[in-house]
């Protein structure tokens, strides 16, 4: 059986920072639990997925692809984001940042641009590939695992993911994120890197 991973924080934890305990708590406890509902539904068919942890699903592409990608993504994005979040990272991620774009703000302003512009449903993402950092989006469920890229950062773009806090302006939500980031956890992935 496949486990809903628990909030890193309270659910009402980044109401300060701009999102309500009630849009976590629609999308924590319908979305993300429902892709581990029927992920746990498809493992009762074909008992075989309950020996795989979901990076296996996501990375060999079965055909439970979509549901193991949400999941880890949704836990990856629960942990990209802090009540204590915001500001500015620090030490060699800053370091890889300002060499790769030249600038925090300019990363920003790319990863922004990603996130906000993105047409449909998907995720922006900061990713590692071959030593370097890269703004990367995808669609749908689309999970860089699976193009054999490192995420380091990644912003929920779905609508169920700002819709009651924010309606359709993105824009919004994607600014108040930024206030929510967690750069001591983005900083981990950047140091476990292996690409």
């Amino acid at each position: 059986m496949f486990a809903l991973p628990p909030l890193p924080w309270p659910i009402d934890a980044l109401e300060s920072k701009g999102i309500s305990a009630e849009q976590i708590n629609f999308h924590y406890n319908k979305h993300h639990k429902g892709y581990v509902t029927k992920l746990n539904a498809a493992a009762e068919i074909r008992p075989e997925l309950n020996g795989k942890s979901i990076a296996e699903l996501i990375t060999s592409k079965d055909k439970t692809y979509n549901l193991a990608a949400q999941i880890w993504n949704h836990t990856f994005y629960w942990n990209c984001m802090s009540p204590d979040g915001g500001g500015m990272p620090t030490g060699k991620l800053a370091q890889a940042i300002d060499r790769d774009f030249g600038s925090f703000e300019n990363m920003k302003k790319q990863f922004s641009a990603a996130a906000a512009g993105h047409f449909g449903s998907g995720w922006a993402w900061l990713v590692c590939e071959e030593g370097r950092l890269k703004v990367h989006q995808t669609h749908d469920a689309g999970c860089p695992l699976s193009e054999g890229l490192q995420p380091i950062l990644t912003c929920d773009v779905w609508e169920h993911a700002f819709y009651i806090d924010y309606r359709n302006d993105k824009a919004k939500y994607v600014n108040a994120f930024w206030n929510t980031v967690n750069w001591g956890f983005v900083s981990s992935q950047f140091a476990s890197s292996k690409l």
